[in-house]
């Protein structure tokens, strides 16, 4: 019995719906299975989600998880319809970080914020995450769909997942062993990947741009579409090319490549890198123009080199080809020399040839 003109409560009246829950789950289920693959089914329902290591034969395994998100990004697909990549994007944020240490991506398991459910938005983005596991051969094995009402704006959502990697104790990537005159390669990006958005955004916001309009790199689509252009994922191709002398890796993300090679070279090593060896794609050449200083370009944004690979040189040929062969576009962007104290931990030339800008 109720108070005398009080409501009854339900969770579907304080904007939680468990039905539509479930039948995402029941929506989402065969893209799970697609990714089935050795030591996982892919089946989703239990409290957790299963793995067993030993099926997929290794002997002496360390494993690496890595967790991540699509930050400010998700704002620009807000509304738009341009959801299946994002997931695709949350897939190889975590999946770039643990091939980089020689890691095989295992499973993933995802996690979907909101205020109100829409089946459709967390189906398609569920569907680009399957599809990112598919990239990367590992499975979904689960994930969580939360509802919280009051939190999240009308409309708006948040995303993050998980990984787990597995690679041999011997065939850890740890970068000890770079030394110089190590050559330094790197990987083709397919855009800007999921890093700079904020930045961006402000930009947009100044110049008062349509994202619906055509966009000034890139006439033949949106601006929205060409900005949403989804992570590549590099970890088939850099597995196929990690037994050809491969010494160290660096996944080009937030801090481009002036924080993040470094991460990987030992102690007495520095990385001397030459811009002008590879194009500056259309994207980044118009963020120069509009104002983007080579500094904040190349500690921001990848600059078109989503992935750097650290080579013996008498090894290099044979990794590029390798990985040209695997569909990836290869520069040879630098090498690695002695550091002497004080010094930097790596110098970024020929910036001095990128767009500087056009308007005040």
């Amino acid at each position: 019995m109720t108070k005398s003109g009080s409501h009854q409560y339900s969770y579907r009246s304080a904007g939680v719906d468990i039905d539509a829950g479930n039948a995402l789950v029941a929506k989402i289920a065969p893209l799970a299975a697609a990714t089935a693959r050795p030591g996982a089914d892919a089946a989703l329902g239990g409290f957790g989600g299963l793995f067993d290591l030993a099926a997929c034969g290794f002997k002496d395994p360390i494993l690496i998880g890595a967790t991540d998100g699509v930050g400010t990004k998700l704002l620009l697909a807000e509304g738009a319809g341009h959801y299946h990549g994002l997931g695709i994007d949350l897939v190889a944020m975590c999946v770039n970080d643990l091939v980089v240490q020689g890691a095989e991506p295992l499973f993933f398991l995802d996690y979907f914020a909101t205020g109100r459910l829409d089946r459709e938005i967390a189906g398609e983005v569920v569907a680009g995450i399957a599809e990112g596991c598919r990239q990367s051969g590992c499975a979904l094995i689960g994930g969580e769909t939360a509802e919280m009402p009051g939190l999240y704006q009308p409309g708006a959502f948040d995303l993050a997942g998980f990984a787990v990697g597995a690679v041999e104790r011997g065939a850890l990537l740890t970068g000890a062993d770079i030394a110089p005159g190590y050559v330094v390669l790197g990987l083709g990006a397919s855009g800007l990947h999921a890093n700079g958005f904020s930045l961006i955004r402000r930009l947009i916001e100044g110049r008062g741009l349509d994202l619906d309009g055509p966009a000034p790199f890139d006439p033949a689509k949106t601006l929205r579409e060409a900005l949403l252009e989804p992570t590549r994922i590099y970890v088939a191709s850099l597995r196929a090319a990690l037994r050809h002398g491969i010494r160290g890796l660096a996944h080009i993300t937030g801090g481009g490549l002036i924080e993040n090679l470094p991460r990987v070279l030992p102690t007495g090593t520095r990385a001397v890198i030459d811009a002008a060896s590879w194009p500056l794609p259309p994207v980044c050449r118009w963020l120069a123009e509009e104002g983007v200083a080579a500094g904040e370009m190349s500690r921001t944004f990848n600059c078109g080199i989503g992935m750097a690979v650290v080579v013996g040189a008498g090894e290099a040929a044979a990794v590029e080809g390798v990985l040209a062969g695997a569909g990836e576009t290869v520069h040879r962007i630098g090498e690695i020399v002695a550091r002497r104290p004080g010094a930097p931990a790596i110098t970024i030339e020929g910036t001095s040839a990128w767009p500087t800008p056009d308007r005040p």
